[in-house]
């Protein structure tokens, strides 16, 4: 039996001991075959704002990991027969993004009991944006051209919020609503790596000509 229909059975076994409806959602729309149901941000929006109930349950501690490297400031071009220095100035901002598709800044409910459950849970706090300027050198060689990246270091976390209805709510006094998000971990930490190569004869044309 897989693990969808076990976990159908079970709550099946709920709603009939406790005379309760109870409906799983799994996707972007309801996991159920009917047009009427709400979708994820439909029931998130009820997030204390027609809820007896609205808790969120991290399935485990934030994950963290290294972002995408990415290229900030502008390229610096030596047009020199002499190695020079170049300061690349920069500003990088890192958000979040999440599986609802809105900002976590924002004060909507399920953010507020989002960021609350973290805290709570693991002591560990959860940053939405981060913003991240500098002034990085870059040593370029005649005939080349530099430039910066940076990886920011993020943190995700994945789980479900369990919502109570005092009515039902399309058909349902209770949902459980997976829920997951991505975010920069809260000091700001990142990389920031210097490269340098050949200019193309283009590049020379365009910067040195």
């Amino acid at each position: 039996m897989s693990k969808f229909h076990r976990r159908s059975t079970r709550l099946g076994l709920l709603a009939a001991t406790f005379g309760t409806s109870v409906a799983l959602a799994l996707a972007p729309t309801a996991a159920f075959a009917d047009d009427e149901q709400p979708t994820l941000r439909e029931l998130l929006d009820k997030c204390d704002d027609g809820t007896d109930k609205c808790e969120f349950h991290p399935d485990g501690p934030p994950e963290e990991f290294m972002g995408d490297a990415h290229q900030v400031g502008d390229e610096a071009f030596n047009c020199t027969a002499d190695p020079q220095r170049s300061t690349v100035g920069w500003s990088d901002t890192t958000e979040e993004s999440n599986s609802v598709g809105v900002s976590l800044s924002a004060e909507y409910g399920f953010a507020e009991v989002f960021k609350v459950s973290i805290e709570v849970s693991y002591n560990h706090t959860w940053s939405s944006s981060h913003t991240e300027s500098e002034q990085t050198n870059v040593d370029v060689r005649p005939g080349e051209v530099g430039w910066v990246t940076r990886e920011a270091k993020m943190q995700k976390v994945s789980g479900r919020y369990e919502m109570h209805f005092p009515d039902k709510f399309h058909g349902h006094y209770i949902w459980y609503v997976p829920f997951e998000a991505t975010g920069p971990v809260p000091d700001g930490t990142s990389t920031k790596t210097q490269h340098t190569r050949e200019m193309s004869e283009e590049e020379k044309a365009q910067h040195c000509g």
